[in-house]
């Protein structure tokens, strides 16, 4: 009963009140190929909604992939509110309908329409459960990522705080991290697990499939536990171990597996969720924000301890002899959305590796594998052993805005969206790292490339709501002129730039205006908070309001306080670019 009166209780938030509440985004610009990219990803985003269930539309994965992913669209969904509020929540309230009576959240959920097609509502294929009441099954095979816990919070702010979701959500993310610990220290040393190619959705990547990993196991006990399948049975070996299967190499011995892997991404996974249980708790009141704020730390502390090579600026899973698995990979990267990485490892792996030529930033950067490694390859397909995917550039942003890395977003903006541009204003999943060219299962569609280049926008030449912490985020690089509006229910912000400044308003009232090359930062009532570098270079601005003139000059990743009589210097973390470290 406890179950059934949760799901009463989430279907009644989408006929809320909150959700009467209009979003809105419009962009022209004189650039003409920008333009043109805007309008196809606009277009692209909008044919990927769809009725997943009779009463629900989704934002589906889209570019050959039509169902729900919890690595993709939570925070598709989430990126997506700019534009439909109700699609948006609809992206993470799938996944709390879906949950496991033992905690477990599902990798995948797949529509009813498709299900019933395929005669799997009577017979569901092992892993998945058939959901009748709200016509859709749930996919337990893999974790398949879980970039579900930040986007889900930032939706209470979107959609008007409703408690009752809240109160869901903090339910929904303390079962699934008792899950996690329940399930996945098989060996007791304190570092959750990685036990398939599926749950960290790297799909074929030479790191795991070298190392005898099965791509799929919808099981709580590792692989090689008696009785569960086995790669030396041919049928389990053909559905199990598929990528090996497919590059017809030989069944993996029990002492070529070796898997489980101690994992940076499932721990990050942990600490993601405990770190917003955490902020839920405050939001709530309910006397348990310290908790959780002690437990993500101790997860945090744990990864440092088992996994950070200090010596190397990264972090390195261990496979299940103990042995470090010596590849520098992107995960360090997603280990960063996830915020588990302190500041100063953040900045010692941007520093040392993320701006490297000779290993993630090559002609067309952020490949999956370091450049340098002997596992590396530039395969297309759907293969995470180096092209660089739409996935890690949708991460990136907020991976690096998490440490102040403003102006790196802004360098990989300026390396994707010319790549975008010239493939003729396609979203594909993968990119050549050496050409850009288009690679995937389609060459266009792919949501996660087509909201990272929405959101590259915005973050370059537009305007980005951080509704958290109730700002306006105004950004106007030099180049183009562009006219930009966000629209939030009554408010409609408005920025206008020419070719040397730019100016805000809301509602038609102006509120600044500046010169072009930094993001403004205002409260959503349009006073000015902060002036951030976005830009490569120092850029000496002027700011004007109504009140006051202020000049300053803003070095990269510079955040300079303006409620006050002067500007007051407040942060700023390292920018190196060009990359002048060394090489390993």
């Amino acid at each position: 009963m406890r179950t059934l009166s949760i799901h009463i209780a989430l279907l009644a938030l989408l006929s809320g009140q909150s959700l009467a509440v209009e979003t809105g985004v419009s962009f022209r610009t004189t650039d003409a190929d920008l333009q043109r990219l805007f309008d196809a990803a606009e277009t692209q985003a909008a044919s990927n909604i769809v009725q997943f269930t009779p009463t629900r539309k989704a934002l589906v994965e889209g570019g050959g992939y039509p169902n729900v992913w919890i690595e993709t669209q939570p925070m598709g969904g989430e990126m997506y509110a700019k534009r439909n509020l109700k699609v948006a929540l609809n992206n993470q309230i799938l996944f709390l309908l879906a949950q496991r009576a033992d905690g477990r959240l599902p990798g995948m959920v797949v529509s009813g329409d498709t299900i019933i097609k395929r005669g799997w509502d009577k017979k569901p294929p092992e892993g998945y459960v058939w959901l009748p009441d709200h016509h859709m099954a749930a996919d337990f095979e893999m974790f398949q990522g879980y970039c579900f816990p930040d986007p889900a919070w930032r939706l209470y702010f979107w959609t008007g705080k409703d408690k009752k979701y809240l109160r869901q959500l903090y339910e929904a993310l303390e079962k699934h991290d008792d899950y996690l610990w329940r399930t996945r220290d098989s060996n007791g040393d304190g570092i959750l697990e990685t036990w398939c190619v599926w749950d960290t959705g790297e799909d074929h990547s030479s790191r795991l499939v070298s190392r005898g990993a099965p791509n799929r196991w919808p099981f709580d006990q590792p692989p090689g536990t008696p009785e569960l399948p086995n790669p030396q049975d041919p049928k389990q070996f053909s559905q199990y171990w598929r990528y090996q299967w497919m590059d017809k190499l030989p069944p993996p011995t029990p002492d070529q597996m070796f898997v489980p892997f101690a994992s940076m991404d499932i721990m990050a996974y942990s600490y993601e969720g405990r770190a917003t249980l955490s902020k839920i708790a405050r939001e709530l009141g309910n006397g348990r924000e310290a908790f959780w704020q002690q437990q993500a730390e101790e997860v945090r502390q744990r990864l440092i301890k088992g996994l950070w090579d200090l010596s190397r600026h990264a972090c390195f899973d261990r496979d299940r002899t103990g042995k470090t698995l010596p590849e520098l990979v992107h995960n360090n990267l997603r280990c960063m959305w996830y915020h588990v990485f302190t500041q100063e490892m953040a900045d010692a792996f941007i520093k040392h590796h993320l701006l490297n030529p000779a290993e993630f930033w090559t002609p067309v950067p952020l490949v999956s594998i370091a450049r340098n490694e002997k596992l590396y390859q530039n395969a297309p397909g759907n293969n995470w052993s180096g092209q660089p995917q739409g996935l890690t550039y949708q991460r990136a942003i907020r991976a690096l805005e998490n440490y102040g890395h403003y102006a790196e977003v802004t360098l990989i903006g300026q390396k994707l969206l010319p790549v975008l541009i010239r493939n003729g204003y396609t979203f594909p999943q993968q990119l050549d790292a050496m050409t850009g060219e288009p690679s995937g299962p389609k060459p266009d569609g792919y949501g996660p490339m087509i909201l990272a280049a929405l959101e590259y926008i915005s973050r370059m030449h537009g305007i980005h709501l951080d509704v958290e912490q109730e700002r306006v985020w105004w950004s106007a690089l030099d180049g183009a002129e562009f006219t930009t509006t966000q629209r939030w229910g009554e408010r409609t912000w408005t920025l206008a730039a020419g070719k040397d400044r730019f100016t805000a308003s809301l509602n038609g009232k102006e509120l600044f205006s500046c010169t072009r090359g930094v993001r403004v930062v205002t409260d959503l009532d349009g006073k000015v908070q902060e002036v951030v570098g976005i830009a490569p270079g120092s850029q000496t601005v002027a700011l004007q309001t109504a009140g006051a003139r202020r000049e300053l000059t803003v070095k990269p990743n510079e955040v300079w306080r303006l409620d006050s009589a002067k500007p007051v210097h407040l942060r700023a973390v390292q920018f190196d670019y060009p990359y002048q470290g060394r090489t390993r």
